[in-house]
């Protein structure tokens, strides 16, 4: 029977009632004993709950076969809303009841039903169940004598109903609900001390499972408890989280049909083992969790390959679909080939949705609320989170579920599967027997150590003894479950010292490490070997009775078809146990504890043992990063930190970008580059680029062998790696190129003049605005070999190159006849031969810029820029173009790449609103090499009223502080957003501090929420020069100085900026920004000297831009006063121009 808003029920055409006459006639009988009058009529029981409301003088009948909510009195009603008389509802007795409206009631400040249906011929108020579950996502819980509801997810208490008379009335009365309910998680019953304190002891020892979990496994011990003083801070601390979603019950019908995945980490404490990430993989039918730690990211394909060799072996199936998000560890190549080849189809996430993926997601979750759980209530370790997550996946397999229906996963995986052993609380302290028949008499008998686990493969506990930093499994064990192993700490993470942790210093294990390679059923070494390695290691002989070490494999051959595993030679994971215990093979395969190699790599140690256990970690060696690793160029201790509450895929999207620029851009990060020679001669490809230098260098006759003469000194060299592109980002050739180490060089003796023109950054933007407003293409030539062209004064020797040496080069050195790339005086000697070569051409050079060629032909322009040996041209001259291209080819050896795309570093996309010049290869790159891509992204470069001075915190590496600054200035040539802060931390390059490096580290954060910024060149109508300046005044905490920036525009594109610190004090805000005034009107006037240069035609006058009114009415009048009348030269330097 239900109510459909329609005009009638669809029961309304059958001629039966859903009741007999007797099951009516009890009703009847029922309601008369409870005091009703026994004319009352049953309504249709539409699943509702009964509740009592201060406009209701009849109780609410909480019912399980009504379809709706429904009230015989109106004036119950908040909300009200009439119905036409024709809707009809069947009640018990089958006969029909017009509907008169629908409304909402309030029964209890926390309890209002709504879509409550208004049936006049009722005699009492029904409260549907499944209306209310439904409406309110809430469950109801029934007892003898009473029921809750309760809300899922936040476990609030909806409302209380209590037994009489065999029917479940609503409770309204304020003052019991809050007696019954003072923690608004419990159902009323009495309570005894012991059995509340024995409950709570199973929670801990299950890994901290919801109360109403133990309720259904204990049911007798939950009657005796009074479960609102059932309460866990460890679970408040590990579990707090915000509403969940209603759930969606969407599951297979049969074991590994579907497979959810997901990776977490990386942890910032690093486990005992040197874990940092783990991968589950969870069966979507039977929900049972497999949990294999990992050291790097990249293992989950080694990982996942293990499970599916699990799965197939030990329980005859196939997983057919896999469920992941769209991390990048999913979907490379080989993983992709691997899903293919064995028919798996992978389903991922949709960008941002995570609950596509939402039973990895939160079985995650539940994961880490569950370790955190066990971790917290004993003042664990972060270092043990390992243990945690293993110990939480072994519990959660063996715990009832709601979701299904409260059976145990591998209840439904394998119809029965206890504990192999009774579970204890994790973290507590456990002594553990020793059985070695040498013993003395006065020795201790037993070990205190920590119990962190259980394992799958053996019928025993496994305890840690932290001193000796050895793992043991035994069932001859006892607990002290009350008493934690480490002492009460923060539950927020305080630390604890390495000698509570690990007893020894680093060097005592480090050296006693071997890397050997031995097969699967090896032992690793015998009962004497293990003997004397704990004699070496301890003072005191620890002597242990039928030792024996666990093997720590997998199902067998390795991934890589190699039957060895690379192990400890004296791992110290001992087992022993005076019963023997028969595993068998679907037990071996379960999810659970797995053995963990006691020795503690410290978080700058690369580990140098790898731990194949099933199913939760991987067998694969790798690396864990030294924080002080001095290879990383710029990386500080606080850079490479991980965060993957920030990943950098959040803040870089090329979603918005066009299929052949985000293939170029994509082809950009693809290659790495070597860094040294030895590395290089690893690539074939990389050989082949020095090999094919080596023959240009000698087809240039660069030198000579000879003998080095007394009293000379040879110039050492380098070889330097890098990629040339083409016009579409793809690959032209890998360029290696011999550089002399010029530092070397000695003033007046080696060389002489240095000085040659670089292109000004000002004067390529200027020409890109030019370009995009006039129309002109931009073309890129790259000279190959640009300094072999250059001819040599000075006699120079360099030391043979390295990777070349052989016998015939012996005691020999390298006379150079032509300049090569780091000689002091290679770039003016170089320049010098390409500046007769564009002269000899008919081309002018520009007083402005140099390193700018301009020719006029018949109207028309082309306009050339040098930068080294990086050349773009353009022009509206196409014809003349293709000379010039002709020309340089026969001078030297050119390489045309086509329309201009990456340049010195600057990606250039053109499109149809104009061009658009962008580092983010640079900015990423940066990120990378600082370890900061994980790093939490700031909103602006530098705080606002930073008060950064001298001197401010400890000292930081000079050397590092300086490289890091260095690329923040050639990044702010696209970026103009960081000019100001890159500015001010410039300031402290002679001594710099950890404030300073915290202001660096600042501008980082801030570039990785926006490494795709950059400058837009737009097309507008004219080109007219518009300058705009500022200045702060006395900003600087060290002198007093003020600083002063400006933007330029040209064709109203921003092509110059500067933010600078003035060279004197200045007395009053108006000086400042007057000086800065005076700044702005130099950069202008060479601009205009500049566009004179190409003959363009730029509008006067020239526009400066000040917000200062006295500044600006110090350059409108002469007038001269104590304020100004130091500042004279300036002031006469802005007037005149």
């Amino acid at each position: 029977m239900e109510f459909n808003g329609r005009e009638l029920s669809s029961c309304e055409n059958t001629n039966s009632s859903p009741f007999s006459t007797k099951e009516v006639q009890f009703l009847k009988n029922v309601l008369a004993r409870s005091g009703y009058n026994s004319h009352r009529r049953s309504s249709g029981f539409a699943d509702a709950l009964h509740a009592h409301s201060s406009f209701d003088s009849n109780p609410w009948i909480i019912d399980s076969g009504a379809s709706d909510h429904m009230t015989s009195t109106s004036s119950s009603f908040s909300s009200y809303f009439p119905c036409s008389g024709k809707e009809k509802v069947r009640v018990a007795d089958g006969s029909l009841s017009s509907i008169s409206g629908k409304g909402s009631i309030c029964c209890t400040p926390s309890l209002t039903l709504s879509s409550v249906l208004h049936v006049p011929k009722l005699s009492m108020n029904l409260l549907s169940i499944s209306t209310i579950t439904k409406e309110l996502n809430c469950t109801v819980l029934f007892d003898s004598s009473s029921c809750v509801f309760q809300e899922l997810g936040t476990e609030k208490i909806l409302g209380y109903g209590k037994e009489h008379n065999g029917l479940y009335l609503l409770e309204y009365d304020l003052e019991i609900l809050s007696k019954d309910n003072t923690s608004g998680q419990a159902l009323h019953s009495s309570s005894t001390t012991s059995s509340q304190q024995e409950l709570v002891q199973w929670h801990r020892r299950l890994g901290h499972p919801s109360f109403l979990v133990l309720g259904n496994m204990f049911p007798n011990l939950i009657k005796q408890c009074t479960m609102s003083n059932l309460t866990c801070d460890a679970c408040e601390f590990a579990k707090h989280t915000r509403s969940s979603y209603p759930p969606q019950n969407i599951k297979s019908t049969s074991p590994f049909v579907l497979i959810h995945s997901d990776v977490w980490g990386p942890s910032r404490a690093v486990s005992v083992s040197g874990y940092r990430w783990f991968v589950t993989f969870i069966d979507c039918y039977s929900r049972t969790t497999w949990v294999y730690l990992m050291r790097t990211k990249n293992e989950v394909f080694q990982c996942f390959q293990m499970f599916h060799k699990l799965i197939c072996t030990q329980f005859d199936a196939k997983v057919k679909v896999l469920r992941s998000d769209n991390g990048t560890e999913y979907s490379e190549g080989s993983f992709q080939k691997y899903l293919c080849d064995h028919g798996i189809l992978h389903q991922t996430s949709c960008v941002n949705t995570p609950a596509q993926n939402g039973v990895a997601e939160r079985k995650n979750r539940h994961l880490l609320e569950v370790a955190r759980s066990l971790m917290f209530t004993m003042n664990v370790p972060k270092t043990y989170w390992g243990d945690a997550v293993l110990s939480a996946a072994y519990l959660i397999n063996r715990m009832p579920l709601r979701a299904l229906e409260f059976k145990t996963p591998l209840d439904l995986l394998l119809r029965n599967c206890p504990f192999t052993v009774p579970p204890k609380v994790f973290g507590c302290v456990c002594f553990v027997h020793k059985h070695k028949k040498d013993i003395s008499k006065l020795d201790p008998r037993a070990l205190k150590c920590i119990f962190i686990g259980y394992t799958a493969t053996q019928k025993g506990y496994k305890c840690y003894h932290p001193p000796t930093r050895k793992t043991y499994v035994s069932m001859d064990v006892t607990f002290r479950e009350s008493e934690a192993y480490f002492s009460s700490s923060s539950l927020q993470g305080e630390s604890y010292s390495e000698e509570e942790l690990t007893h020894g210093g680093q060097g005592e294990w480090i050296s006693s490490l071997e890397l050997t390679y031995r097969n699967q059923g090896e032992r690793i070494s015998s009962l004497e070997e293990e003997k004397n390695n704990m004699e070496t290691e301890n003072e005191e002989t620890v002597n242990l009775e039928n030792v024996m070490e666990v093997e720590k494999g997998n199902d067998g051959e390795s991934l890589n078809g190699s039957k060895g595993l690379m192990r400890q030679e004296n791992d110290d994971f001992l087992t022993y146990s005076r019963r023997k215990h028969k595993v068998t093979a679907i037990e071996s395969a379960l999810p659970s504890q797995e053995a963990i190699p006691n020795s503690v790599p410290k978080p700058t140690q690369t580990p140098l043992s790898t731990d194949p256990t099933l199913p939760y970690s991987s067998n694969l060696p790798c690396d864990i990063p030294n924080i002080d690793d001095i290879n990383l160029p710029i990386a500080t201790r606080k850079g490479v930190r991980a965060c993957t509450q920030h990943p950098i895929s959040n803040y870089i999207s090329y979603d918005s970008l066009s299929p052949s620029y985000r293939a170029f851009v994509s082809s950009l990060l693809s290659v790495s580059i070597p860094q040294d020679w030895k590395e290089a001669l690893a690539d074939p490809k990389w050989e082949d680029a020095m090999v094919e230098e080596m023959k240009a260098l000698s087809k240039n006759d660069t030198w000579e062998l000879a003998s080095l003469p007394y009293g000379k000194r040879a110039v050492g060299c380098k070889w330097v790696f890098t990629i040339k592109r083409k016009a579409d980002g793809t690959i032209e050739r890998y360029k290696a190129r011999l550089v002399a180490r010029g530092f070397t060089q000695t003033y007046g003796v080696d060389y002489q003049e240095t000085f040659a023109p670089v292109a000004k950054m000002n004067s390529i933007r200027v020409l890109i605005s030019c370009a995009v407003n006039l129309g002109w293409d931009l073309q890129q030539l790259d000279v190959k070999n640009a300094f072999l062209h250059g001819d040599l004064a000075e006699e120079i020797y360099m030391e043979i190159p390295p990777g070349f040496s052989c016998q015939k080069t012996e005691g020999k050195v390298c006379k150079l006849k032509k300049s090569l790339y780091g000689l002091k005086q290679s770039p003016r000697a170089w320049f010098d031969r390409f500046r007769k070569a564009m002269l000899s051409f008919g081309y002018q050079q520009s007083n402005a810029d140099h390193t700018m060629f301009v020719k006029h032909c018949h109207g028309r322009i082309t306009i050339l820029i040098v930068y080294v040996d990086d050349i773009v041209v353009t022009g509206d001259n196409p014809i003349e173009v293709s000379k010039l291209k002709n020309h340089l080819a026969r001078e030297f050896e050119i390489k045309d790449l086509g329309k201009l795309s990456y340049f010195l570093g600057i990606e250039v996309a053109h499109s149809e609103k104009g061009i658009f010049l962008s580092q983010r290869k640079y900015v990423l790159d940066l990120l990378e090499e600082t370890g900061m891509l994980g790093c939490r992204p700031a909103h602006t470069p530098i705080e606002a009223n930073h008060k950064l001075q001298s001197g401010d915190g400890e000292c930081v590496d000079r050397e590092r502080y300086q490289r890091l600054v260095g690329k923040l200035l050639y990044l702010s040539h696209t970026r103009p957003d960081i000019a100001y802060a890159v500015s001010v931390v410039s300031q402290f390059m002679h001594d710099p501090h950890s404030a300073h490096l915290d202001a660096v580290h600042r501008i980082l954060r801030y570039l990785k929420s926006s490494a795709g910024k950059g400058l837009l060149f737009e097309k507008h109508k004219s080109l007219k020069l518009e300058a705009y300046t500022d200045a702060d005044w006395a900003g600087s905490l060290d002198d007093r100085r003020s600083t002063s920036g400006y933007c330029i525009f040209v064709g109203e594109n921003l092509v110059s900026w500067r933010s600078k610190k003035q060279t004197v004090v200045a007395r009053s805000s108006a000086e400042a920004e007057y000086r800065a005034m005076a700044h702005g009107t130099c950069e202008l006037l060479w601009l205009k000297r500049l566009m004179e240069d190409l003959r363009l035609t730029i509008e006067k006058p020239l526009m400066l831009y000040c917000d200062n009114i006295a500044a600006i009415n110090i350059a409108h009048n002469p007038v001269q006063h104590d304020r100004t009348k130091h500042i004279e030269i300036d002031r006469h330097f802005i007037k005149e121009n």
